[in-house]
């Protein structure tokens, strides 16, 4: 049975999650909300996407200003439903909306045009090889700007504007350019609804002049779709994680590998999705190394997170795959800089385990 999201029927379910899990463990979509007339100061699009957001589940988006997002950005905090969450850099932004997705079951992650878009490139990339619904939105040059040879700052120094959306267009599902208000509706419908659809991430660009105009096909909540979920098989799942332990178990050496391992970002994401529980990340010096800032969101936000940081002395998968001395890197005083970063201000408590003392 296909489940409406936004649809006209006045039933609603409990909650409005995308992709939870269903008592029997089965993914499910829920999502029931009722058509509503807006009033006029916010039927603009910057509001209309913030509303779409909220009705398909996402409460949390991670962002990075920047000067073409701005004014979208002042839109989405407009919006009651949703919470801004303002990361230190991109890539942390897009990792956390990854984590987001994978307890929420969709996430999305805001940036500026090319700048940010290219630096959030390989969070995206990376969630869409694990099949993750998040909605990368990018805010874009004015759209007076389209078709004249100028060339904008945050750019390679070409009129052409297509470079980041080139990018985008190998690691995710669907691509939105709205640089007009006329198809704007549609386009960032279908982005929404096919993430959840085919389960990858979208992008959305959207003009940096656009957000606060409004337009008559925004009075209304978004245009009613249908999704059907998809069932796993339990038995045949079952029986791949047995096979799957058997080999393990009959393994010489066997190792797990991961492609940046858990990121500070992805924590921060997934400990964002779940408020009421405390979240426990286990994350190599590595990865630490390359997402530390966002331990300051997280204080910000005041999580209740434990970190386990496992101090490797460098990039131990790597090691495991082929040795050398471009595998070891800097150590750091690890407590002290989240310390550091702690200032203070919130909860924090740090401490340091030798297990040659043990």
């Amino acid at each position: 049975m296909d489940t409406k999201i936004g649809s006209l029927d006045t039933c609603k379910a409990e909650t409005n999650t995308v992709g939870c899990l269903s008592s029997d463990g089965v993914s499910a979509i829920q999502s029931f909300v009722p058509t509503t007339f807006v009033n006029s100061s916010e039927s603009t699009l910057g509001r209309h996407l913030a509303r779409r957001l909220v009705q398909v589940g996402i409460t949390d988006v991670f962002s990075v200003p920047g000067d073409f997002n701005l004014t979208l950005l002042d839109h989405l905090l407009a919006e009651p439903g949703l919470n801004l969450i303002g990361c230190c850099n991109e890539l942390n932004a897009g990792y956390a909306a990854d984590g987001y997705a994978r307890s929420r079951g969709v996430g999305a992650c805001v940036v500026t045009f090319t700048v940010g878009g290219l630096s959030v490139l390989n969070a995206i990339a990376g969630a869409y090889s694990e099949n993750l619904p998040v909605i990368c939105i990018v805010g874009g040059p004015n759209s007076n700007d389209y078709g004249t040879n100028r060339i904008l700052h945050h750019t390679i120094g070409l009129p052409d504007f297509s470079q980041e959306l080139r990018c985008f267009q190998n690691v995710t599902c669907y691509q939105a350019v709205v640089n007009n208000l006329e198809d704007s509706h549609e386009l960032i419908d279908t982005a929404v609804s096919t993430a959840l659809k085919e389960s990858k991430p979208v992008y959305i660009s959207i003009s940096c002049n656009l957000p606060a105009i409004p337009h008559p096909t925004f009075i209304r909540d978004p245009v009613p779709y249908s999704l059907t979920p998809k069932l796993s098989n339990r038995m045949g799942l079952e029986a791949a994680v047995e096979a799957t332990v058997e080999f393990l178990n009959k393994a010489v050496k066997p190792m797990q590998y991961g492609s940046i391992g858990w990121s500070v970002g992805a924590t921060l994401g997934y400990a964002q999705a779940k408020p009421e529980k405390r979240v426990i990340a286990c994350i190599g010096d590595g990865s630490f190394q390359v997402t530390a800032q966002d331990v300051s969101t997280m204080l910000r936000c005041e999580q209740r997170t434990i970190i386990f940081l496992i101090n490797n002395g460098g990039y131990t998968i790597e090691v495991e795959i082929h040795d050398g001395p471009y595998n070891v890197i800097k150590n750091w005083n690890y407590t002290g800089l989240v310390d550091a970063i702690h200032n203070g201000e919130g909860k924090c408590w740090t401490t340091k385990v030798n297990f040659s003392q043990l």
